[in-house]
Protein backbone atom coordinates (compact mmCIF):
# COMPACT_ATOMS: atom_id res chain seq x y z
CA UNK A 1 0.00 0.00 0.00
CA UNK A 2 1.31 3.73 -0.68
CA UNK A 3 1.96 5.59 2.00
CA UNK A 4 -0.76 8.62 2.68
CA UNK A 5 1.78 10.76 2.71
CA UNK A 6 2.99 9.86 -0.52
CA UNK A 7 -0.53 9.73 -2.13
CA UNK A 8 -1.25 13.25 -0.55
CA UNK A 9 1.95 14.18 -2.83
CA UNK A 10 0.65 12.62 -5.71
CA UNK A 11 -3.26 13.73 -5.13
CA UNK A 12 -2.83 16.65 -3.53
CA UNK A 13 -5.97 18.60 -2.61
CA UNK A 14 -8.30 16.38 -4.41
CA UNK A 15 -8.32 14.38 -1.45
CA UNK A 16 -10.04 14.89 1.87
CA UNK A 17 -8.06 14.47 5.03
CA UNK A 18 -9.74 13.07 8.10
CA UNK A 19 -9.21 15.09 11.30
CA UNK A 20 -5.14 15.04 12.93
CA UNK A 21 -6.92 13.88 16.36
CA UNK A 22 -8.03 10.60 15.47
CA UNK A 23 -5.49 7.94 16.70
CA UNK A 24 -5.06 4.10 15.83
CA UNK A 25 -6.65 1.48 18.22
CA UNK A 26 -6.36 -1.99 16.34
CA UNK A 27 -3.66 -4.63 15.81
CA UNK A 28 -3.20 -3.16 11.96
CA UNK A 29 -2.12 0.39 11.50
CA UNK A 30 -2.28 0.50 7.61
CA UNK A 31 -5.71 -0.27 5.90
CA UNK A 32 -8.01 0.95 3.01
CA UNK A 33 -10.89 0.01 1.16
CA UNK A 34 -14.56 1.55 0.76
CA UNK A 35 -16.27 3.52 2.58
CA UNK A 36 -19.97 2.19 3.89
CA UNK A 37 -20.79 5.60 6.41
CA UNK A 38 -23.16 5.40 9.32
CA UNK A 39 -24.44 8.28 11.38
CA UNK A 40 -25.48 7.72 14.84
CA UNK A 41 -25.44 9.49 18.21
CA UNK A 42 -23.67 7.55 21.50
CA UNK A 43 -25.86 4.19 19.61
CA UNK A 44 -23.86 1.53 18.55
CA UNK A 45 -26.65 -0.88 17.20
CA UNK A 46 -25.51 -0.17 13.48
CA UNK A 47 -21.94 -0.43 14.57
CA UNK A 48 -22.76 -3.80 16.05
CA UNK A 49 -25.26 -5.02 13.06
CA UNK A 50 -22.72 -4.24 10.04
CA UNK A 51 -19.79 -5.62 12.37
CA UNK A 52 -21.51 -9.04 11.89
CA UNK A 53 -22.28 -8.55 8.38
CA UNK A 54 -19.46 -9.81 5.16
CA UNK A 55 -17.09 -6.85 5.08
CA UNK A 56 -15.90 -7.54 2.04
CA UNK A 57 -12.93 -5.04 2.84
CA UNK A 58 -14.38 -2.12 3.22
CA UNK A 59 -14.00 0.59 6.07
CA UNK A 60 -16.39 1.32 8.03
CA UNK A 61 -17.01 5.47 8.60
CA UNK A 62 -18.76 5.99 11.67
CA UNK A 63 -19.77 9.98 12.55
CA UNK A 64 -20.44 9.74 15.81
CA UNK A 65 -20.78 13.28 16.77
CA UNK A 66 -17.26 13.56 17.60
CA UNK A 67 -19.00 12.52 21.53
CA UNK A 68 -16.70 10.51 23.91
CA UNK A 69 -19.11 10.15 26.41
CA UNK A 70 -20.03 6.54 25.21
CA UNK A 71 -17.97 3.84 23.32
CA UNK A 72 -19.43 2.83 20.02
CA UNK A 73 -17.52 0.25 19.49
CA UNK A 74 -15.27 -2.26 21.83
CA UNK A 75 -13.62 -5.34 21.79
CA UNK A 76 -16.73 -7.72 20.79
CA UNK A 77 -17.73 -5.90 17.76
CA UNK A 78 -14.28 -5.35 16.79
CA UNK A 79 -13.67 -9.23 16.84
CA UNK A 80 -16.80 -9.81 15.17
CA UNK A 81 -15.95 -7.25 12.11
CA UNK A 82 -12.33 -8.67 11.96
CA UNK A 83 -14.08 -11.94 11.71
CA UNK A 84 -16.64 -11.07 9.13
CA UNK A 85 -13.60 -9.55 6.59
CA UNK A 86 -13.57 -5.29 7.07
CA UNK A 87 -10.61 -3.57 6.55
CA UNK A 88 -10.98 -1.54 9.25
CA UNK A 89 -13.24 1.22 11.26
CA UNK A 90 -13.14 5.00 11.46
CA UNK A 91 -14.99 5.96 14.38
CA UNK A 92 -15.56 9.92 14.74
CA UNK A 93 -16.34 9.13 18.47
CA UNK A 94 -15.19 6.61 21.80
CA UNK A 95 -14.34 3.01 21.94
CA UNK A 96 -13.45 0.85 24.69
CA UNK A 97 -11.46 -2.12 25.82
CA UNK A 98 -8.10 -0.34 24.38
CA UNK A 99 -5.71 -3.04 25.30
CA UNK A 100 -7.97 -5.63 24.08
CA UNK A 101 -8.52 -3.43 20.41
CA UNK A 102 -4.74 -3.01 20.24
CA UNK A 103 -4.68 -7.28 20.01
CA UNK A 104 -7.29 -7.44 17.50
CA UNK A 105 -6.39 -8.23 13.94
CA UNK A 106 -8.23 -5.00 12.17
CA UNK A 107 -7.43 -1.26 11.49
CA UNK A 108 -9.30 0.95 14.26
CA UNK A 109 -8.97 4.85 14.69
CA UNK A 110 -11.41 6.84 16.74
CA UNK A 111 -11.20 10.48 18.80
CA UNK A 112 -10.70 8.84 21.73
CA UNK A 113 -11.40 6.23 24.27
CA UNK A 114 -14.45 5.85 27.56
CA UNK A 115 -15.29 2.87 29.89
CA UNK A 116 -18.46 3.60 29.52
CA UNK A 117 -20.57 1.42 26.92
CA UNK A 118 -23.38 2.77 24.62
CA UNK A 119 -27.20 2.78 24.72
CA UNK A 120 -28.89 0.14 22.60
CA UNK A 121 -31.40 1.41 20.73
CA UNK A 122 -32.70 0.77 16.59
CA UNK A 123 -31.02 4.04 15.88
CA UNK A 124 -28.44 5.03 13.25
CA UNK A 125 -28.57 5.97 9.34
CA UNK A 126 -26.29 3.10 7.27
CA UNK A 127 -25.40 4.87 3.87
CA UNK A 128 -25.44 8.25 4.89
CA UNK A 129 -23.56 11.28 3.62
CA UNK A 130 -21.16 12.40 6.31
CA UNK A 131 -19.63 15.56 7.79
CA UNK A 132 -16.42 14.06 10.02
CA UNK A 133 -15.62 17.31 11.89
CA UNK A 134 -16.03 18.99 8.60
CA UNK A 135 -14.91 16.64 6.14
CA UNK A 136 -17.53 15.18 3.54
CA UNK A 137 -17.21 11.03 3.07
CA UNK A 138 -19.83 8.81 1.82
CA UNK A 139 -20.67 5.50 1.33
CA UNK A 140 -18.46 4.19 -2.21
CA UNK A 141 -15.42 6.96 -1.12
CA UNK A 142 -12.14 4.96 -0.75
CA UNK A 143 -10.32 5.38 2.41
CA UNK A 144 -6.28 4.80 2.88
CA UNK A 145 -5.29 4.62 6.59
CA UNK A 146 -1.72 4.41 8.15
CA UNK A 147 0.29 5.62 10.87
CA UNK A 148 0.04 9.50 9.07
CA UNK A 149 -3.63 9.78 9.19
CA UNK A 150 -6.82 9.04 6.73
CA UNK A 151 -7.34 10.29 3.73
CA UNK A 152 -10.40 9.82 1.57
CA UNK A 153 -10.97 9.43 -2.38
CA UNK A 154 -14.26 10.85 -3.37
CA UNK A 155 -16.03 8.04 -5.50
CA UNK A 156 -16.26 10.29 -8.30
CA UNK A 157 -12.73 11.71 -8.25
CA UNK A 158 -9.22 9.94 -8.69
CA UNK A 159 -8.25 6.64 -7.21
CA UNK A 160 -5.39 4.80 -5.64
CA UNK A 161 -3.67 2.58 -8.10
CA UNK A 162 -4.36 -0.39 -5.91
CA UNK A 163 -7.76 0.18 -4.91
Amino acid sequence: MTPTCDLYDDFGEVLHVLPATLRHYGSIRAFHGPALTIKTFEVNSRVKELANRPGEGRVMVVDGGGSLRRALCGDMIAAEAAAHGWAGMIIWGAVRDVDQLAETPIGIMASGHTPRRCVRKAEGEVGADLLVDGVPVATGDYIVADADGALVFAKDGPQPAFR
